[in-house]
């Protein structure tokens, strides 16, 4: 009879002093967790005490026993703050309250790739997408001049409520952007003689040609060396844009392609950025290397050789692609043509020679600067 009265005292206490453990009150910023499908409640607490939503597993776990609410959890991806009363948690396990839909964005994605990723996260149709990144309270302040967000929606793993619609989810990732940009990068706007728009476009371009970070700068520069000297930017990235679907590599006929993206044939910076850039770019594209090369190109590992002249910029290519590569891309015999060769990829269609009318269309725009 002493022995059970000792039990149900012990029970009683254990009971009570995890029921005074388990309130608290929501602080801070919600934390993602991950509950795996096919997780028991104890992983489900070492998850939770992970990410500092919990103090003690073992005391949550004890928790869970007691209310009953240890046997029934949903797997999934839950947004909670730290605090969080656990009567609340074990609520949220249990009735799916609080799940998200998470999005991974990589870096250099443009909107033609984002648009799907968000339509099958939130569940939502392309259309929806498509009018949300043409807000024009959004492009309003942002000052941006184009028709849409494209360059603004930063690369990022985002975790979207269930129900989230797509004007909601577009604000999310442009906030991030504004949260990322730096006043330090505003203030070389100046020196660079560019206005956010076209560094943010700059800052694109950099994210598709760089493969190794600390070659980011020196792109950057290459480019906007080139820029100050009435160069065409010759940029491959901006012709794959213009064409609207990605190609392996970039033929002679594809640089012939209509478009104010197209660098072959346009002179500056394209109207607008053709991807979102990381913060590693923008940075490099705010502060460039101060190198006097005007050309690279790209050797198979991913890294690229720096010049200053054609001619050596000639000679590169023969040391990395061999001879036989050295016709493959030049567009013009004048120092204008910056020749960005790429690796040789094996392929069944033949390089064209571009035509008088393309050839004489560069020459035009580089002489008229």
């Amino acid at each position: 009879m002493h022995s059970t009265f000792r039990i149900d005292i012990r029970f009683i206490l254990v009971a009570a002093c995890v029921t005074i453990t388990a309130c608290g009150t929501p602080h801070g910023v919600a934390t993602r967790v991950i509950v795996p499908r096919g997780a028991s409640f104890g992983e489900a607490a070492d998850s939770l005490a992970k990410a500092e939503i919990i103090g003690s597993p073992r005391l949550f776990r004890l928790y869970g026993r007691i209310v009953g609410g240890d046997r029934n959890i949903k797997p999934g991806t839950y947004l909670l703050k730290q605090g969080t009363p656990w009567k609340d948690i074990v609520d949220a396990l249990n009735g799916g309250h609080g799940l998200v839909n998470t999005m991974t964005v990589p870096e250099g994605y443009s909107l033609q790739q984002i648009t799907p990723l968000l339509t099958r996260t939130l569940g939502v149709p392309a259309d929806s997408v498509n009018f949300a990144v043409r807000d024009t309270a959004l492009l309003a302040r942002l000052d941006i001049p184009n028709p849409t967000l494209e360059g603004y929606l930063f690369p990022d793993t985002y975790a979207f409520p269930a129900g989230t619609t797509a004007r909601q989810a577009v604000r999310v990732m442009v906030q991030g952007f504004e949260r990322r940009w730096k006043p330090e990068w505003e203030a070389r706007l100046p020196d660079l003689k560019i206005n956010r728009n076209d560094l943010v476009t700059m800052a694109s371009i950099v994210e598709k040609e760089a493969k190794i970070p600390e070659e980011r700068p020196v792109i950057a520069a290459v480019y906007y060396n080139r820029l100050n000297r009435g160069m065409l930017l010759q940029a491959d990235p901006t012709v794959q844009y213009a064409l609207g679907h990605h190609v392996g590599r970039v033929l002679y006929r594809d640089l012939a392609v209509k478009s104010p993206y197209n660098t072959y044939l346009n002179a500056g910076l394209p109207p607008g950025p053709i991807g979102s850039p990381g913060a590693a770019s923008l940075a490099a594209a705010a502060n460039p290397a101060k190198v006097p090369y005007l050309y690279f190109v790209a050797s198979a590992d991913g890294h690229h050789e720096f010049r200053t002249t054609l001619q050596e910029h000639t000679s590169a290519i023969r040391q990395v692609h061999g001879a036989t590569t050295t016709a493959a891309r030049e567009v013009s015999s004048k120092p204008t043509a910056k020749s960005i060769a790429k690796p040789a990829a094996k392929s069944t269609t033949k390089r064209k020679t571009p035509s008088s009318k393309t050839r004489a269309s560069a020459k035009k725009r580089v002489t008229s600067h």
